[in-house]
């Protein structure tokens, strides 16, 4: 996939160091040396900094990819003061929902305080929290559309993780109370925005000064702008809280201590998507320029790249984990206590996988002429989420808050795709995505009667052996039968190269 394949690639390696370094924090520190109600805490105010960022915003990130061809200039660096609106907008936006965030103490202070009082002790310290993490997301908005994704993730993936980890530390070995180790969470953010910033700055090719001869000979492209602007705003208000609603929902109903081990099974979930994590940063730029060109091959071409290696790198993660999932839970401390969450790790993951999928689809919709329906869709998805969860965790617990993640999603990926299919005339998908899920549901048979009628005692042998031969044998039919055409040109490449 050309420069695609190269940024994605090296940002994949860089979030996967992350990965490590969240692993080790997550596995060997936080269950250790944290109580469950703790790493709750932490989990529940870093979820409302990021509701709060997404707000803040304005939709100034997706804003960010979807404009910047119309402002960019190729005889200059100054793209006719467009990175001066986007330290702007955002700085407005978190004013105005601070200010709500502040009105709101109280009925949030009667929602938590029965079941999570250690929350309200500490709710104002979302509101810096979120201020750093919210320029800290600009900057690397800015720096993706120049290309430059490699830097900023890495401060996101590996500096925020190795500042959160050294503060877990000084935390467990009482070398900070418990005021001191939010404040140490605030200082990790605040880090990570100014390194953005100065990183952003001295590429180069960037000028914080407004250019207003260039808007007023162009109104109509600022009345497009402030119009998806006031979109995104009402969008965020279903999408942004819609992913935060189980953690809400369950420290509101079961308790910061089920916010923890809730916390760590979305974890393991989260490590299925984060590929495309990377992907998506560079192509969303050329995704936006392919539908701004009203190129449908182009769009179609890269949807279809993108999807494809999406599900056949997140069906192998998810099965990484589903097979040794016993094994986790074994050897991480405390593993009892978090061992109740093994079938939520399961609900989630599939959630996970189906987000990695259809995400460039919503993308697409997202910067496309029809972008209106997505407010309709995160208002349906919004209203899906609270409903199940209200229904499903009193019956179901932690799994009951699951379910109503995969559900919502369910849902909410056949309406996207079916606008974009529909509408758009684009179809993400082709024939090799059903081998694809034909493969892990087949593995995922073998597996569930390999521990009903095989059982190993041994836990380590076990995973062992279920991993040499599933999952080995997963990557050896995707290679042979062509599953992915990229994913195979990158690895005879990587192959060639070290040889």
């Amino acid at each position: 996939m050309g420069i695609i394949a190269r940024q994605s690639l090296r940002g994949t390696i860089a979030t996967y160091i992350g990965v490590a370094i969240g692993f080790v924090t997550t596995f060997f520190v936080l269950t250790r040396f944290l109580t469950a109600e703790e790493i709750g805490l932490a989990r529940v105010l870093i979820d409302s900094a990021t509701l709060l960022v997404g707000l803040a915003q304005l939709g100034s990130t997706s804003a960010i990819i979807r404009f910047f061809p119309y402002f960019k200039s190729k005889d200059d660096t100054s793209h006719h003061g467009f990175f001066f609106w986007t330290l702007i907008v955002p700085l407005v936006g978190f004013v105005l929902f601070a200010l709500v965030f502040w009105l709101c103490r109280t009925p949030i202070e009667q929602w938590f305080g029965e079941k999570s009082p250690l929350f309200v002790d500490y709710y104002y310290f979302v509101l810096p929290l979120a201020f750093f993490m919210l320029y800290e997301t600009v900057f690397e908005s800015n720096a993706n559309v120049l290309m430059r994704i490699v830097v900023p993730r890495a401060v996101r993936e590996v500096g925020v993780r190795i500042g959160l980890l050294v503060s877990y530390l000084l935390y467990a070995f009482r070398v900070l109370s418990m005021d001191g180790f939010v404040v140490a969470l605030c200082v990790t953010y605040a880090t990570a925005s100014l390194i953005n910033i100065v990183y952003v700055c001295r590429i180069g090719k960037i000028r914080f000064r407004p250019d207003m001869p260039f808007l007023q000979a162009n109104l109509p492209l600022v009345k497009s702008y402030v119009r998806y602007m006031v979109f995104l705003v009402l969008s965020a208000l279903a999408s942004v809280f819609a992913p935060m609603l189980s953690s809400f929902f369950v420290t509101a109903k079961m308790g910061l201590s089920f916010t923890g081990i809730f916390a760590i099974a979305t974890y393991m979930a989260v490590m299925v998507s984060i590929p495309y994590r990377s992907l998506t940063a560079i192509a969303s730029p050329q995704l936006a320029s392919a539908l701004k060109e009203q190129n449908n091959a182009e769009a179609q071409h890269l949807m279809q790249q993108v999807t494809n290696s999406m599900l056949l790198i997140g069906s192998l993660i998810f099965l990484l984990i589903w097979v040794n999932i016993d094994l986790i839970f074994h050897i991480l401390p405390n593993g009892e206590t978090y061992a109740v969450a093994r079938q939520t790790v399961f609900l989630l993951g599939l959630t996970q996988l189906l987000l990695a999928t259809v995400q460039v689809s919503v993308t697409a919709l997202t910067y496309g002429r029809y972008y209106g329906y997505t407010l309709l869709f995160s208002l349906v998805l919004t209203l899906a989420a609270v409903l199940l969860n209200n229904y499903l965790i009193p019956l179901y617990g932690m799994e009951g808050s699951a379910w109503s993640n995969l559900l919502s999603y369910v849902l909410y990926s056949a309406l996207v795709l079916g606008v974009v299919g529909g509408k758009m005339r684009l179809l993400p998908f082709c024939r090799t995505e059903g081998r694809t899920l034909g493969l892990m549901t087949f593995v995922l048979v073998i597996n569930f009667l390999w521990t009903r009628f095989l059982p190993v005692d041994n836990v380590w042998l076990s995973s062992l052996l279920r991993s040499v031969v599933l999952i080995g044998g997963f990557c050896v039919i995707a290679y042979k039968g062509q599953f992915s055409e990229e994913i195979n040109a990158l690895l005879r490449s990587l192959f060639i190269r070290r040889h």
